[in-house]
């Protein structure tokens, strides 16, 4: 009984590892105004947008460029749009 326990523990440990690390993936701090942004379908809208106006690969991710250019971009998101996120 006592190894059928741990094996559930270790089992249910190891599932909610995989689901905050899953949530954490979509969800990014802001350090220049102090807040989260959850990345939605609505803020990829947002994002390609941004990527075309200011002449970007649209096709790049979020996570890869570079952190001046995530800050340009939450500057940018935060005066475009609706601000609810």
């Amino acid at each position: 009984m006592n190894r059928h326990l741990r094996s559930l523990c270790l089992a249910g440990s190891m599932a909610l590892s995989v689901l905050t690390v899953g949530c954490a993936e979509h969800r990014y701090y802001d350090p220049y105004y102090h807040d989260y942004h959850v990345w939605s379908d609505s803020e990829v809208v947002y994002y390609r947008r941004w990527c075309v106006e200011t002449h970007r690969d649209p096709n790049r991710e979020f996570r890869r460029i570079s952190r001046d250019e995530q800050r340009e971009y939450w500057s940018w998101r935060h005066t475009h749009g609706d601000d609810r996120r």
